[in-house]
């Protein structure tokens, strides 16, 4: 039985006072939860929530990271880094980072790789446009991405990759994929990973649905036969908001 592992990206937003004063608020909320509880948190609040959130069950993530070690890249963060300060997730190729900063299938693959590397735990977004959807193409689109994302990986490193599933029309835009489209969209992905790296690997994988989650849509989509919880963006923000959508089956 796979575990459910809801994530709460709160993109470019917090400050290190809001974020600390979110933890002290949210965790009694979910120290029962049966879910994995991840925020995933700007650049700046990282080592303050990781500081804030010890000794609970908040696990804490970064947003982005750079596929190199170290170098002449300014302006960027190394997995390295992220694992220093005591970080244990990160997503990688988030659709507005491929839309807004040219980020592509291959430099997906190469963070995932260095991700492994410096021990972090990648959560990897797919997703088609509404254009692609409106086309028949969903299914091409994402079970590509996946394949591309996770090229080279072993089948224990895909194991210990979280898909998120995020249909790019339905982020941040108040639509949501209703959940036996959704459900449907991650079985497929999960026939790719099948396909490729066999039956106990694609039992295994974690794959979530984000785009548009809320309280009020996150039991029908989190109970579904396929979908293992969230990536989260706006309602992440809020949290008496995020704390229902982590306790959905209470």
């Amino acid at each position: 039985m796979r575990k459910k592992v809801i994530a709460g990206n709160w993109k470019m937003n917090m400050l290190p006072n809001e974020a600390i004063e979110y933890i002290q608020t949210f965790e009694p909320m979910v120290k029962n939860s049966k879910a994995e509880v991840i925020l995933c948190v700007p650049y700046t609040d990282l080592f303050y929530c990781i500081m804030n959130a010890q000794n609970t069950n908040i696990k804490i993530g970064a947003q982005n990271m750079h596929f190199a070690e170290n170098g002449a890249y300014t302006g960027e963060v190394s997995g390295k880094m992220l694992k220093a300060i005591g970080v244990e997730y990160v997503i990688i190729g988030h659709s507005e980072r491929r839309q807004y900063y040219n980020e592509t299938d291959e430099s997906v693959n190469k963070k995932i790789k260095s991700a492994f590397e410096n021990d972090l735990k990648p959560i990897v977004c797919v997703g088609e446009t509404l254009e692609q959807r409106e086309s028949g193409e969903t299914e091409k689109i994402i079970t590509t991405q996946t394949k591309l994302a996770l090229d080279g990986l072993s089948k224990e490193q895909v194991k210990n990759t979280i898909i998120a599933y995020e249909p790019i029309w339905a982020i941040g835009t108040g639509k949501t994929a209703t959940s036996e489209d959704a459900n449907n969209s991650i079985k497929a992905i999960r026939n790719e990973i099948k396909k490729i790296y066999g039956e106990d690997v694609s039992e295994n994988v974690i794959i979530q649905y984000g785009g548009s989650v809320k309280s009020s849509n996150a039991k029908e989509l989190f109970t579904t036969s396929d979908i293992d919880g969230g990536l989260v963006g706006g309602a992440s923000l809020k949290p008496e908001e995020f704390s229902k959508i982590v306790n959905y089956d209470e």
